[in-house]
């Protein structure tokens, strides 16, 4: 509720009670009660008469759904404007995301590089296994004596 805790809300209870009185706060809470009553009531009644008005000069429910709409986007994004980012970690989060993608495009480039010149090491291994060479010929020691 608008980021305010359990304990806080009580706090301000007992500060309202302190200020005002046991016998002043249930007639301010009365008196809010009755005039957020008549907002929503005259808020309804500008939104019928809307209604009819745009009904009487021939928009359909769809267009005015579409009017609202754009009007209610374009209050947010003045909301989001005034108020700033309400996400404090966004930008930080974008930072870790970027470096997140940046390590990740390094590991892909470093292991397609290894796997290239591993490819091409296995090649020569395979090259020099098959035809081994003379020096080794002679260290190898057996039952079977081979000749040059």
């Amino acid at each position: 509720m608008f980021g305010i805790g359990g304990g806080e809300l009580i706090f301000i209870l007992f500060i309202v009670l302190m200020l005002f009185g046991a016998d002043k706060v249930p007639e301010m809470a009365r008196t809010m009660g009755k005039a957020m009553a008549q907002l929503k009531n005259a808020t309804n009644d500008i939104k019928n008469e809307i209604q009819k008005g745009a009904e009487e000069n021939g928009f359909d429910q769809k267009m005015l759904d579409n009017l609202t709409g754009n009007i209610t986007s374009e209050i947010n994004k003045t909301k989001a404007s005034l108020l700033g980012d309400s996400n404090p970690l966004k930008g930080i989060s974008d930072n870790f995301s970027s470096e997140v993608d940046k390590v990740k495009s390094s590991i892909v480039n470093e292991t397609s590089t290894q796997t290239v010149s591993e490819s091409e090491n296995t090649k020569e291994n395979s090259i020099s296994e098959t035809t081994p060479k003379t020096n080794e010929i002679e260290e190898i020691t057996g039952p079977i004596k081979r000749t040059k």
